[in-house]
């Protein structure tokens, strides 16, 4: 589709083509966040009916997420060489099928399998998606609202899948919740080539294979880390042996995006400071607000003795403000610019964070909770929704897949890291369940919050205007073809002074 810079500010009719290339992307992404979280509350029918034992439980998930997160960057390269329409259908007809496997799975081969051809098929249409939904609209009013949709989608995909997990699976069969997938996909693929126009880098480029490798094995390794720690604590030596080969790739991986005469990744892109800093804003913010989740689901069930239906409709408060905070959240980066939206949006979070770790074995707490939890959703996507405006701004098309590759993967890292992490906290304090849990959860939650603080902090900092942006009006990120601001043509402004 064409870039039209010229209605940057404007706000244009959309076309039907258009609109229905929107509800198609935004419905995919949707799927998709809904994956990660849709078996949490099966997991131990499906441990019985493909004989997984208890302890191996976790592998269902853990095999889809480190996959999402650790070829999602490659991923996002290769829609920039071979075409993003192209590879989002490649990825959608792969999730079909690995969803009809999953549905009909007998044995923990064919189970843990489609997991992991999910987790590749995510790792595919969600950065393909994105750049499409990017490069179909231009910078500006327009974009954001896009992009506050389908942040706002994202994130309460991941509450709604909880929820949705726990009716299929008492009211039909854990089964359903592959099968769903299955018929979206199809839809998907009938609609999709008519509506989606395909979109690829103008000149071709050989693949950095050692890059794609190195930067593969990292995320791979740091998510397979992190995960045992959640399980075995943070004496396990395989969490030190995943971190040190984490760290090994990466540093080898820095050095071959030196030497490589192709890059993965332009290392002139990872130096625009809304890059860079916007992922690392996107990985806080996907880590804090998802794993939240895992502490409040203990704290309901076990503390407060709620049954697991009602937990999960309880998120649904959580979705909802999430909805609405990707609808605010354009209107409010037009206001204040993108870099005051994040620090914003994670200020708030903190605040409406940390109270909760002060929560007693009191039903009393519920109504609070569910407030608190509300306005935190809001919050946690507008933070959401400012990362992605400052991440893909200013990016020319031809690299919007790696930047919505690296936006991509900074989502799923962050999934993937966040509730190990605080399932670590809460192992370290001990308590096997009950009030024994109580000071764990506690514990946890406010790492959490302390979390959203120094998020906010450190992007006020790294994101505050320099030297000759100081005492002048800057341009917002969001806004490139605004009039006045002097700012260099290699780097977006990310605020205001």
């Amino acid at each position: 589709m064409t870039r039209d810079t010229s209605a940057t500010n404007a706000h244009p009719a959309l076309t039907g083509r258009l609109r229905l290339a929107l509800v198609i992307l935004l419905t995919a992404g949707f799927t998709l966040a809904v994956d990660f979280s849709i078996l949490t509350v099966a997991l131990p029918r499906i441990g019985r009916d493909v004989g997984i034992a208890a302890d191996g439980l976790q592998w269902i998930s853990t095999s889809y997420a480190v996959c999402a997160a650790g070829f999602t960057l490659l991923f996002g390269r290769v829609s920039d060489l071979v075409g993003r329409k192209r590879l989002f259908l490649i990825g959608m007809a792969l999730l079909g099928v690995s969803s009809l496997c999953g549905g009909l799975a007998v044995d923990p081969v064919m189970l843990l399998g489609a997991r992991v051809a999910q987790g590749l098929a995510t790792a595919m249409v969600t950065p393909a998606a994105l750049s499409l939904l990017t490069t179909a609209f231009p910078e500006g009013p327009v974009r954001e609202r896009a992009l506050g949709l389908n942040g706002a989608l994202m994130a309460a995909g991941f509450t709604t899948g909880a929820v949705l997990g726990g009716l299929l699976t008492d009211a039909l069969s854990w089964r359903w919740a592959f099968f769903l997938n299955v018929a979206v996909a199809l839809v998907v693929l009938c609609l999709a080539p008519a509506a989606l126009s395909e979109s690829r880098a103008d000149h071709r480029t050989r693949l950095d294979v050692p890059g794609a490798l190195t930067v593969t094995l990292s995320l791979v390794a740091i998510v397979y880390g992190a995960t045992t720690a959640g399980q075995s604590g943070w004496e396990s030596a395989g969490v030190w042996a995943g971190f040190a080969v984490a760290g090994a790739a990466l540093i080898a991986f820095w050095l071959v995006e030196r030497r490589v005469a192709q890059p993965l990744i332009a290392l002139s892109l990872l130096r625009r400071r809304g890059v860079a800093w916007g992922n690392v804003a996107g990985i806080l913010a996907f880590a804090t607000e998802t794993a939240l989740v895992f502490p409040l689901t203990l704290y309901l069930q076990e503390v407060l003795g709620i049954p697991p239906l009602l937990t999960g409709l309880s998120f649904g408060v959580l979705g909802i403000g999430t909805v609405l905070g990707g609808l605010l959240a354009p209107r409010i980066i037009a206001r204040v610019a993108v870099r005051n939206t994040i620090v914003a949006g994670f200020a708030v979070q903190a605040v409406t964070t940390l109270p909760l770790a002060f929560a007693g074995p009191d039903r009393s707490w519920v109504i609070p909770l569910l407030v608190l939890t509300f306005l935190g959703g809001v919050a946690n996507l507008v933070a959401i929704v400012g990362y992605v405006v400052a991440s893909t701004a200013g990016i020319p098309d031809a690299q919007q897949g790696l930047a919505t590759g690296l936006v991509t993967m900074s989502q799923q890292v962050g999934i993937a890291l966040g509730t190990p992490i605080l399932a670590a906290v809460i192992a370290s304090r001990g308590g096997a369940d009950g009030y024994g849990l109580l000071p764990g959860i506690q514990t946890a939650i406010l790492v959490d919050g302390l979390l959203c603080a120094a998020a906010a902090i450190l992007i006020a900092f790294a994101l505050r205007p320099r030297g000759r942006d100081r005492g002048a009006r800057t341009l917002d990120v969001a806004s490139p073809s605004a009039g006045g601001g002097d700012r260099s043509p290699a780097e977006p402004s990310v605020g205001r002074c």
